[in-house]
């Protein structure tokens, strides 16, 4: 099938390339030109583990072509899906004027009958909006419009796309429909074919429910911290009930990231315009935001005085297998402990470059070992699997002091220890430095 995709960002990028992988041509769309010169070079502006290899050859396969035209892409194509960005505004709702931009040059330039597919996270009812500019438009040509939340891992997006928990599909009419569920038979996976409205909720709602599973377990670490429980057995015991799910119970420094902070504000405001309350996802917000005061205090307690200390920080973006700095803890830590006058030397695999534009005063550093050299404590905020097998007797020698605080209970703390290291982390036994 012929698919265009309006918007090279994550969700745009990674859906085009894996649409193109089944065997679809696609054209990606995008009116930054300076990206689409570097993606047709080869260049991929984001990390995303498999995704560089996938656009090499969909592209030698001449299944996937990048562009900066509208027109071409929409007038070449079927079904046109829109994945621009929906940053949050100051109120926390959802920015809706590239969808607006978007959904006008569609309806400029379709010559005959499409399908504009909303995969951008929208708040709902933005696909009534999108239907209504359309038409204002475009009076002459019949379209209809649909709704296909994304459900994408940073990390593991391409696995996620390929093979999918499911996949929602918001249509209105029989013939949307059985194009979109053509589009999507080869994954093989359970379809939920409902109303626009309710697909657009179906995003909101997941990521706010994951969110809220995310600051529940921090909550209950905090509990387990005061009594001496360990969280991580607590968790393994609540996991294995099946109406619970093991899933996003890993206490830690909270979330972040491009989805979950901005979807949880959206909904929140969603309710508030709809005259309902959710006040739950106000609580979720809040112990989130706790949850990084609460490691700087373990830092502080570590360390008693920060002015003048170096700290090492492994992990600046907001999960392992990317390069995603927006929203991440560690950036939120790194900025109080330097608001303390402390002395950063970080380390991250894949989201340095990102970071240096917004952590300018910050020490950047070749590998785990030189973050760690002349330390007067190590933070650990992300948890990358080249961090477990790190070296702790060489990193011991190198440190100053041997103090560890691990934000993402990375660790056996019997382990750390035992090597002679200062060590804490959260809702775990032995949690106590002093």
């Amino acid at each position: 099938m012929n698919i265009a995709i309006i918007g090279t960002g994550y969700v745009g990028l990674v859906s085009g390339t894996c649409f193109a992988e089944l065997g679809n041509d696609v054209i990606c769309v995008d009116n930054n030109k300076e990206k689409i010169a570097s993606l047709n070079k080869g260049v991929v502006p984001i990390y995303e583990p498999g995704l560089e290899e996938l656009i090499r050859k969909n592209r030698r396969k001449n299944r996937l072509r990048f562009t900066s035209c509208i027109k071409e892409a929409v007038e070449k194509t079927k079904i046109i899906f829109i994945a621009v960005g929906t940053p949050p505004k100051l109120d926390g709702g959802a920015d809706l004027r590239y969808i607006e931009q978007v959904s006008r040059d569609v309806a400029r330039y379709m010559n005959n009958y499409k399908v504009v597919v909303e995969k951008s996270t929208v708040p709902v009812e933005t696909n009534k909006w999108v239907k209504y500019i359309m038409r204002l438009n475009n009076h002459k040509i019949d379209f209809d419009v649909a709704s296909n939340p994304e459900f994408l891992k940073e990390g593991s997006a391409i696995s996620d796309f390929m093979n999918p928990d499911r996949v929602v599909l918001g249509v209105e009419s029989e013939r949307a429909k059985k194009l979109l569920l053509k589009l999507y038979k080869p994954l093989k996976a359970p379809i939920v074919v409902t109303n626009i409205q309710s697909a657009e909720i179906i995003k909101h709602a997941s990521n706010s429910f994951l969110a809220t599973k995310i600051s529940f377990i921090n909550s209950v670490a905090n509990i387990c911290e005061k009594v001496g429980a360990d969280i991580e057995k607590v968790a393994e015991g609540m996991g294995l009930d099946k109406r619970i799910g093991s899933s996003f119970l890993n206490a830690g420094v909270g979330y972040g990231g491009s989805c979950f902070p901005k979807d949880v504000q959206a909904f929140v405001r969603i309710a508030e315009r709809l005259g309902c309350r959710i006040d739950i996802l106000k609580e979720v917000e809040k112990i989130n935001k706790q949850q990084r005061k609460l490691i700087f205090s373990k830092i502080e307690k570590a360390l008693w005085i920060i002015n003048g200390k170096n700290i090492g920080v492994l992990g600046i973006a907001f999960k392992p297998n990317t390069d995603d700095i927006r929203s991440a803890p560690a950036i939120d830590i790194i900025k109080m402990l330097q608001g303390e006058g402390a002395k950063i030397r970080a380390y991250d695999p894949k989201a340095m470059e990102h970071a240096k534009k917004i952590l300018p005063n910050v020490d950047f550093c070749k590998n785990s070992y030189d973050a760690a050299r002349g330390a007067d404590a190590l933070v650990i905020m992300t948890e990358w699997d080249s961090f477990k097998k790190i070296d702790f007797a060489k990193m011991k020698k190198i440190m100053r002091h041997p103090i560890i605080i691990d934000a993402r209970n990375m660790l056996d703390p019997k382990k750390m220890k035992k090597m002679g290291f200062n060590y804490t982390s959260v809702g775990r036994p032995g949690h106590e430095i002093l």
